[in-house]
């Protein structure tokens, strides 16, 4: 059997988009995941189908492998042909432990490699707005690490050479023996006034920042509770702070935000959450697949094999536009088929989908919605007329129903439908019941129903486990779905569009 090769990746801070490119291809590539606490779980959705991952994570307190476990663990996983990704927080050779993991590699004969990473020395600080050189206070830095027992790392740091240095010091792992760093600098001679800040999980939603002195942090640190993984900032610099904070105050900061639309339409909405300094976690508990029923597929080609009789066309979502077209395309039907047909659209999203493909849309309604529409195009719709409706298996019987009523021809086909989706649901539970998500969007009626059936999928009371959470709807149809359910809803887009449901969650947080 062929030897393996192991990764030794850096995963940066913790903000999963920190991650260098190559880092990137090593986890979608692997066999096999080892990763610990501090590399964002939100990487691993990258890994390949089937591939395995190991949980190697430590604690403070307690290590759930020794070190030497680790290293023999690679060694171990690479001789068996696999192709090993070692994740680890920050840069893994900034005290890392990347050197021992490679020197038993080495020595077994194993090929691997080190992928640099963004470490936290650098990027927390900047996360909390402090650069960590400044032309005007250091053009300097050392990093240190506060981790190890005091007989031994700190027996060989020079402290009195630390504290004469005017540039920055920055202590990782070091809140446990905060008490004694900041005791060590000022006996060798740094100024008690000197500025100090800690920043816990920096880059991360629950990003935390406490400042103060040398004098006064670790009884800063005590009061507040404030507990490792931090950061330590030393120096001049760290007076910036206030001016050049910018992660902490996006609107959406310290909120982690539940995406359940479906992963081909969730690209929208998780950028947007992201951009105003939000974290989106996807859970899309609905996949769209073409009908499943014989009898549903067949009367969905019978209508588009005859296009030519309709007159109007109503498309209500994004989902139907591209069902509908790839259906088409699949049978060899020209869109000038359509020729005859006026077309009208729910939603400037559906309407930009139609008019990419080149077919222009009636005015839209003032509200994105089945009944506005009808509104806004009933004195256009006579007695008589053939309408194709393009939708999904679930969709609400409200439109056909009115347009029957006018005495137009309904023809209502699916051209896909909803299939329930609990995929990575596991972790979503435990994200909610340790109250790490703060708010739950829903841009359909199915999202809704999909999500609480996913819950109790996975054995779980849904109305117990969203019940500190807020609730985001797209509109009063989803609201009152969200409602009759038994929630609550806390937001409530004024139109029908991720930029108005995410724009109601930032107006009412501001």
């Amino acid at each position: 059997m062929e030897k393996g090769i192991v990764y030794l990746v850096g995963a940066g801070p913790g903000d999963p988009k920190l991650i260098t490119v190559r880092g990137l291809e090593a986890i979608q590539r692997a066999d096999v995941v080892v990763y610990d606490r501090l590399a964002s779980p939100r990487l691993l959705k990258h890994m390949k189908p089937g591939a395995e991952k190991i949980f190697v994570g430590k604690l403070p307190d307690k290590h759930m492998l020794k070190q030497e476990e680790i290293n023999q663990l690679l060694v171990d996983l690479a001789l068996q042909g696999k192709t090993v990704t070692r994740l680890k927080g920050g840069d893994p050779s900034v005290f890392g432990r990347v050197g021992e993991e490679a020197e038993l590699l080495a020595e077994n004969g194993v090929t691997f490699e080190i992928v640099p990473g963004i470490t936290s020395a650098i990027a927390v600080p900047a996360y909390a707005g402090i650069p960590v050189t400044h032309r005007d206070f250091t053009s300097s830095f050392s990093i240190v690490t506060g981790h190890e027992y005091k007989n031994k790392t700190y027996s060989k740091v020079n402290w009195e050479n630390l504290a004469q240095a005017s540039g920055t010091l920055i202590f990782l792992m070091g809140v446990a023996n905060l008490d004694y760093i900041s005791s060590q600098l000022i006996d060798c001679g740094k100024s008690p006034e000197t500025p100090v800040a800690l920043i816990r999980w920096g880059t991360w939603m629950e990003q935390r920042t406490l400042t103060g002195t040398l004098a006064d942090i670790a009884e800063k640190v005590k009061a507040a509770g404030f507990q490792s993984p931090a950061v330590t900032i030393v120096g001049e610099v760290v007076k910036l702070r206030d001016k050049l904070a910018w992660f902490e105050k996006k609107p959406l900061f310290g909120r982690r935000i539940l995406v359940t639309r479906a992963r081909s339409q969730a690209s929208d909405l998780v950028t947007q959450i992201d951009e105003l300094g939000g974290e989106a976690i996807e859970f899309p508990v609905i996949r769209i697949q073409p009908p499943s029923r014989p009898e549903v597929q067949e009367a969905r080609d019978a209508a588009l094999n005859r296009l030519p009789d309709f007159d109007w066309v109503f498309f209500t979502s994004v989902n139907g536009v591209e069902s509908f077209f790839t259906r088409l395309r699949e049978l060899r039907i020209d869109i000038r088929a359509l020729a005859n047909a006026r077309i009208a659209a729910v939603g400037p999203k559906t309407a930009q989908a139609l008019e990419e493909r080149g077919l222009v849309v009636e005015t839209l309604p003032p509200q994105f919605q089945a009944s506005s529409l009808l509104d806004t195009v009933a004195s256009e719709l006579k007695p008589g007329q053939q309408v194709l409706l393009p939708t999904a298996d679930i969709a609400r019987e409200t439109l056909p129903n009115k347009l029957l009523e006018m005495g137009l021809a309904v023809t209502n086909i699916d051209v896909y439908e909803n299939v329930l989706e609990t995929e990575g649901g596991d972790e979503i539970i435990d994200l909610l019941k340790q109250g790490k998500i703060h708010i739950v969007t829903f841009t359909s009626s199915s999202t809704v129903t999909n999500l609480l059936q996913a819950i109790k999928t996975l054995g779980e009371d849904p109305l117990e486990l969203l019940r500190n959470c807020r609730i985001a709807c797209i509109g009063p149809v989803t609201a009152q779905t969200a409602e009759d359910a038994g929630l609550s809803v806390d937001y409530l887009a004024k139109e029908a569009t991720v930029s108005s449901l995410v724009a109601s969650m930032f107006e009412q947080v501001v």
